[in-house]
């Protein structure tokens, strides 16, 4: 067992909570039980999610999108209010990591995927400390886009979208979860053959043609489910806790 201010303090500077400018507040984000022995995480704090952390029996729910966006009502009203009062009657924490859980070099979303898709990180690019938290590096030797895409679903459990920029093949490949489609341009400036994000957007697709670059939208939801992951193991190995992932499916 372990303090909640413990595991949170922990949690920012492991994650380097302070050298990152966000959309919404890191960590705490409501306040539970002041002890906590079995942690359930996930990618969104949906009341689904919190449903599932009841039945669990959780102290704490750990998750990639939390609340308290920036542009949004600050009224705890309609659904956020049930999502809140739901973890405050049953003492449940929420804690919540985005950028920093997207960057972190081992824990990361993105250093997960590299590993999941066996392409080790040579660099990184895009915004955010340390070189940005999108990553790049080199596969063993060149595929085609359709191969690479075909390898990705098989790996997510999901099928992704790919965009063709040409016909050349792939070696260079750069990626970044979620809804980070926008670092295309970086990409294809780093001379990357091919570019990886969970969503796609209107220009995407001409961006890529007319740069040159493949595309590949994998899902937003289904890139951001490994840091979570990893990070709740490293906390429950660290302090010798219980914990469990539980994936609330989600097209997206």
């Amino acid at each position: 067992m372990a303090s909640l201010q413990q595991i949170i303090d922990y949690c920012d500077t492991l994650l380097s909570v302070g050298e990152y400018q966000d959309y919404a507040p890191n960590g705490l984000q409501v306040e539970g039980r002041c002890e906590v022995q079995r942690i359930i995480c996930g990618v969104t704090a949906s009341q689904a999610l919190i449903d599932a952390a009841i039945e669990a029996k959780a102290d704490l729910l750990l998750v990639h999108h939390g609340y308290f966006w920036k542009g949004e009502s600050p009224a705890i009203t309609g659904m956020k209010q049930r999502r809140i009062k739901a973890l405050l009657n049953n003492d449940i924490s929420l804690i919540a990591y985005h950028l920093p859980l997207d960057g972190h070099p081992e824990l990361g979303n993105n250093a997960r995927l590299g590993a999941l898709f066996d392409i080790p990180v040579a660099g990184r690019f895009g915004d955010g400390p340390d070189g940005g938290i999108a990553m790049y590096g080199e596969l063993g030797s060149e595929v085609s886009a359709q191969s690479l895409a075909s390898l990705i679903g098989e790996r997510l459990g999901r099928k992704p979208l790919l965009i063709e920029g040409g016909t050349h093949p792939i070696r260079r490949v750069g990626w970044c979860s979620g809804g980070a489609e926008g670092y295309l341009e970086q990409a294809a400036a780093l001379g990357l053959d091919l570019y990886i994000s969970g969503e796609v957007s209107e220009p995407t697709a001409h961006i890529a043609r007319e740069l040159g670059i493949h595309y590949i939208a994998a899902g937003h939801h289904a890139t951001e489910r490994y840091g979570v992951q990893a990070l709740v193991t490293h906390l429950t190995d660290y302090f010798s806790l219980e914990n469990q992932f539980i994936d609330i499916p989600n097209p997206a």
